[in-house]
């Protein structure tokens, strides 16, 4: 039912002139095996799943590979420059991922602190305006700053992705002004990329009323990732129809759920 009812309210989530179904995005590292990446994966019902370039053995003929275990044509494979801390290093790694027969998307990372993970700004808008030129369909993850991710979408990316909060930290949607601002004033979608640390968290974020989620900690770290990939799908799609809806007004007093006229004397 919840699924009839949010494809009545809703439309396909569109990037880069790409329709996708799933706002759930989920990635492929921290896994204790293959075998449950997979079954976590499919559990989530997500169909982008990124693909760390610089952590990961391209070859996909290994049978321990990750690339081995998922299927192009059953998942939109996203190369992703995590790792990288410079313009320079995303841009080559980028080019790589091409290469090695990936598609133009690319979520961009350009790290700017190994404490905390941060994105380094600066670094990330010229790396942007360089792929974009060479033809990449970039999704740009950033911090929850207004002003990058105006920046960002001028720069030709299709899509910004603010942080929730650090990445692999679990703190949930730190700033939900932040993230409501981009989303009011970008026109590219807007994906909420790190953080998200359990299902709650997912819903209250897609209630901010941005158009998807991507995760990797949550669900590979979970004591069982495959019932976890399968709350976080249970809980974009809650947290999007929720937003959808359009929740009650906020209210410092009480007000009475039932009529008040009529009432037997």
């Amino acid at each position: 039912m919840t699924t009839a009812v949010g494809t009545q309210l809703d439309q396909p989530l569109v990037i880069g002139g790409r329709t996708f179904h799933s706002r759930l995005m989920v990635g492929t590292g921290k896994y204790h095996d293959n075998e449950t990446m997979v079954r976590a994966i499919e559990a989530s019902g997500a169909e982008v799943v990124t693909v760390a370039v610089r952590r990961v053995d391209l070859d996909r003929r290994k049978a321990e590979g990750i690339l081995h275990h998922l299927d192009p044509e059953q998942h939109f494979l996203l190369a992703n420059t995590a790792g990288c801390y410079s313009a320079e290093e995303a841009v080559r790694y980028a080019r790589l991922a091409r290469e090695a027969g990936f598609n133009d998307f690319l979520k961009l990372e350009v790290i700017g602190d190994r404490e905390t993970l941060l994105p380094d700004t600066a670094g990330l808008l010229e790396a942007a305006r360089t792929l974009v030129a060479d033809g990449f369909q970039v999704m740009a993850y950033t911090n929850d700053d207004l002003i990058t991710a105006l920046r960002l979408e001028d720069a030709g990316c299709v899509a910004v992705m603010p942080l929730a909060s650090p990445i692999g930290s679990g703190l949930g949607l730190i700033n939900p002004y932040g993230i409501r601002i981009i989303k009011k004033r970008v026109s590219v979608p807007v994906i909420v990329d790190a953080g998200v640390g359990t299902a709650s968290d997912a819903c209250v974020t897609m209630e901010q009323g941005v158009d998807g989620i991507l995760m990797n900690t949550a669900i590979a770290e979970a004591n069982d990732p495959v019932a976890m990939g399968s709350a976080m799908r249970l809980a974009v799609e809650s947290g999007r129809l929720a937003y959808l809806a359009g929740r009650m007004p906020r209210r410092e007093i009480a007000v009475p759920s039932s009529p008040t006229t009529g009432m037997l004397g």
